[in-house]
């Protein structure tokens, strides 16, 4: 392997929170090996989250990002287009050979793109030994790395995937205290305004919806903190993601003063609807950790889901309340979001 300047694969291929909180192992190789080539792949929905790291004049970031359709695939396994596609990335990510491969996931379907890979002889493939509790882990991945890596069974997100990279180059473990860095200040230069003609400044976004129905916070809760930010000079703002969650947006508005359902938004564009915003309270889920992630005034609710897995812990701006089998009241998130609201700047 050279030592400066290696040619690094990252897999990691969805969902939206766990690709963010892959994002510092750029920013860590950058430090220690600033000459690296560094690529990812990543499913195709999730390219936004990455494209701000893309290499450009001026700034080493990611080299290539390469996109994953997997999902869209499966839905078309028969068609011919689909595996000329799938042909087609195979010969994308084969164009370099990697010397060291880093895959953060642990299932089977990012273990193949491992094996998919054009390596060295002697390269580096790290990936997770065992399952940590709360996430999904195939064991039959194992087998597709040559350099698995044993994690505490209680480890937070970021810090898993520090662990598999500072073992994969033999470096010494990364402490909490290095804090992790997921995107340069100059994204938030460089945002467009929002889109979206009735937002009012200034004003807070909800992000009540999550896949999983008992991570989701209460809607009587929810509306007791609209209320009260409502009353406090704010408008809120509730996204949705589906015609579900549209309509519990539109029941939490009606009884939220100025509230507002805004048109359906993608992820790229949330980017801008986010950084708007003065704040954003959210259960655990995606959306939720972008705010975080992006530096910006954030609450997070877990309600069935352990904190120690996701929480914030990086910024003295980012409110973690509630715990697996604790969901807040709304008088702890009404304490949390009147003090990030009121911190001084």
């Amino acid at each position: 392997m050279s030592t400066s300047s290696p040619k690094i694969l990252l897999v990691k291929l969805s969902s939206l929170g766990d690709v963010l909180h892959n994002l510092p192992l750029v920013w860590d190789l950058r430090a220690r090996l600033p000459d690296a080539q560094i690529d990812w792949v990543v499913e195709e929905a999730y390219v936004h989250l990455l494209e701000p790291l893309r290499t450009r004049e001026g700034f080493k970031g990611i080299d290539r990002i390469i996109p994953f359709g997997l999902r869209r695939w499966k839905k078309h396994l028969f068609e011919l287009s689909t595996w000329k596609q799938f042909f087609s990335f195979r010969r994308h990510l084969q164009e370099i050979s990697y010397e060291v491969v880093i895959e953060t996931q642990g299932l089977l379907k990012s273990a193949l793109v491992c094996a998919l890979a054009k390596k060295s002889p002697n390269a580096v493939v790290a990936g997770l030994a065992n399952a940590t509790q709360f996430s999904g882990y195939e064991p039959i991945a194992r087998w597709f790395y040559n350099h698995p890596v044993q994690v505490p069974v209680q480890t937070h997100a970021v810090d898993r995937s520090r662990l598999v990279m500072c073992s994969a180059f033999d470096w010494p473990l990364m402490k909490r205290s290095d804090t992790p860095q997921f995107y340069s200040s100059r994204i938030k230069v460089d945002l467009l305004k929002p889109s979206i003609p009735e937002l009012k400044t200034p004003y807070i976004l909800f992000f009540h919806s999550t896949a999983r129905e008992a991570k989701r916070w209460s809607n009587e809760a929810w509306i007791a903190l609209g209320i009260e930010l409502s009353n406090r000079g704010y408008q809120v703002v509730l996204p949705w993601g589906s015609a579900a969650e549209k309509a519990v947006s539109a029941e939490l508005a009606k009884q939220i003063p100025n509230a507002l359902v805004p048109p359906a938004f993608s992820i790229e564009d949330a980017f801008a609807v986010i950084a708007g915003a003065a704040l954003t309270v959210g259960v655990d889920t995606g959306l939720t950790h972008l705010a975080a992630v992006l530096g910006l005034p954030t609450v997070e609710i877990y309600c069935d889901s352990p904190r120690w897995k996701t929480e914030g812990y990086w910024a003295y701006h980012i409110r973690n309340v509630g715990d697996i089998g604790l969901p807040p009241d709304a008088a702890e998130l009404i304490k949390a979001s009147v003090e990030l609201l009121t911190r001084p700047t």
